[in-house]
């Protein structure tokens, strides 16, 4: 009669918690495809009579390193940073230049880029390839608009270059760095064309939204863990000092210049058809027609054939090939006659969540309940071993017990514990298994079978609901000794005192002495920080939504 009406009153209240902090998150349309105008991914231009083409392997490559400071205004920061220049030997003239950009990561300008740049070298292009410029950032907290004069600075490196003709610098980013190639077009109009592998058209909260949204899928992990996504994601970084999540990686002059955008047909981190068609559509309001789209099968985010983790894996069939007869095509100003739109259908699994937005009071409520949480779980591990060290020197002299639980309480406790404890180590190991997986997807391997991270969530479910009746019985036990000891009968005996009858002193005397939870105070402190640590635990899995029962 006691235990059923607490567990449900806690069932209650964690569960509203769940559905409180609940995010709504539209995925149609789902399955989304753009059709391509042809399979095929050549790039051709018309040619007139008598002009030069530059081809692939044209010319010797010659490599040299250079060293420039740049600056991160916002803190007066200096990083030296190393770019590596390659030239083609023999090379008459001004030649065209381009500018690489990285994407995530802490790539350094002789571990990136390499093939590319030394290819685009031998079809009379010089090219950059500098150390990320990331100075004391890290990648939660970049600073994309010092990034941006970085490699600004590089640029206006290579126009200085008597063997470069500044008309003709280009750019040739990815992924990550499309957010700050977007900047960078805001600074410098001079840059002449762009070549954008896997852009990430739409703000970082939208675009990493939607590529783990989907990958958590792929992945075969359990539905219930896209609610970690849909709340982790609604976050307001701006109140830990973060803010990238919300940049706006369009204007307009964002495609206002020649464009190649280049996919791969697995690339399961971008959002392929409304990127192409919100590309499409910012180049046409700001004049510009001359954007070209070409998907490559076979190929994941970086273009790559096979899992990006290994040394070597090469670029899509083609790829490089094509990009470069379209960059001399545009550095010449010649009329593409291949079509815009070529090669593999370009699909999306789901549509970006651009309603997606921060919510600074579910983000505050995050950081309190988790911060909280993890002081009672420090304390109640401090006292622990306190009572545990306290316990071994008693025993050597037989002194009075530490603790002196009554009534079972002490095996109570541990076993409820115990039981919380594994079921958030079952939680962090199913969601660890699907992380690993989304990032073995992002290098483009392909990800272990779905086990923990399927599992393990009808399991915790069905555990939490067990723990919950565990402590709803302990609470009634509680309850029923207290009453055995006549403290149900404290409010009368308060009446009777101020009434003139007894003092309260003297009543609780009469009392059953025996303890209610324990003989000895520091006791009664470890059950009461213990017992909070683990309903913060619950409020945890509560918060994010393992008590939404579908």
């Amino acid at each position: 009669m006691t235990s059923l009406p607490v567990f449900i009153i806690l069932m209650g209240l964690l569960a509203s918690v769940s559905h409180l902090t609940a995010v709504p998150w539209k995925y149609e349309p789902v399955d989304q495809n753009f059709p391509t105008l042809t399979p095929d991914t050549a790039v051709t231009f018309d040619w007139p009579a008598g002009v030069d083409r530059d081809t692939v392997g044209q010319y010797q490559v010659e490599s040299r390193h250079q060293e420039l400071s740049v600056e991160r205004p916002a803190t007066g920061e200096h990083q030296r940073i190393r770019i590596l220049i390659r030239t083609p030997k023999g090379a008459s003239g001004n030649r065209p230049a381009v500018v690489f950009m990285h994407g995530a990561g802490y790539g350094t300008c002789d571990n990136s880029f390499g093939d590319v740049a030394r290819t685009l070298a031998s079809a009379g292009f010089v090219t950059a390839v500098l150390d990320k410029p990331v100075w004391s950032t890290m990648d939660a907290d970049r600073d994309y608009p010092a990034s941006a004069k970085a490699y600004e600075r590089v640029a206006n490196l290579l126009r200085d270059r008597d063997d470069v003709d500044a008309s003709k610098v280009g750019i040739y980013a990815t992924s990550e760095s499309t957010w700050i190639a977007a900047m960078l077009l805001t600074m410098d109009h001079r840059i002449a064309f762009q070549i954008l592998l896997s852009p990430m058209v739409y703000s970082p909260r939208h675009a990493m939204g939607f590529f783990v949204a989907q990958d958590f899928a792929i992945a075969g992990a359990n539905q219930g863990y896209q609610s970690v996504v849909r709340r982790l994601f609604s976050t307001d970084a701006s109140l830990l000092g973060l803010n990238n999540l919300d940049i706006d990686p369009t204007d307009r002059y964002t495609y206002a210049i020649p464009t190649l955008l280049a996919y791969g047909a697995k690339d399961v981190m971008t959002a392929q058809v409304e990127g192409v068609q919100r590309v499409l559509s910012q180049a046409h309001a700001s004049g510009n027609e001359n954007v070209t789209v070409r998907s490559y099968p076979v190929s994941n985010h970086v273009l790559r054939l096979g899992d990006e983790a290994r040394t070597g894996t090469p670029l899509a069939d083609h790829y490089q090939q094509d990009m470069i007869d379209w960059a001399v095509g545009q550095v010449h100003g010649l009329h593409q006659t291949s079509p815009s739109v070529g090669g593999a259908t370009i699909h999306q699994s789901i549509a970006v969540p651009t309603d997606l937005r921060g919510r600074r009071s579910l983000t505050i409520y995050m950081l309190v309940l988790h911060l909280l949480t993890l002081v009672l779980l420090l304390a109640a591990l401090v006292m622990a071993l306190v009572a545990g060290v306290m316990k071994l020197f008693r025993l050597r002299r037989r002194k009075e017990p530490v603790l002196g639980f009554s009534h079972g309480f002490g095996g109570t406790l541990v076993t409820i514990t115990g039981t919380t404890l594994a079921t958030l180590v079952l939680f962090g190991a199913g969601l660890g298994q699907v992380i690993m997986a989304v990032v073995r997807l992002g290098w483009g391997g392909v990800p272990d079978q779905a086990g923990v991270s399927y599992w393990s969530w009808p399991v915790i479910q069905v555990v939490c609901a067990l723990v919950i009746w565990a402590w709803s019985r302990t609470f009634a036990r509680m309850v029923e000794v207290a009453s055995l000891r006549g403290l149900d009968r404290l409010p009368d005996q308060v009446r009777t005192s101020k009434a003139g009858g007894p003092s309260l002193r003297q009543q609780m005397r009469s009392m059953d002495p025996r303890p209610v939870l324990a003989s000895t105070r520091f006791g009664v402190a470890l059950f009461v920080v213990t017992t909070l640590a683990m309903f913060g635990v619950l409020l945890i899995f509560a918060f994010w939504g393992l008590f939404i029962y579908q």
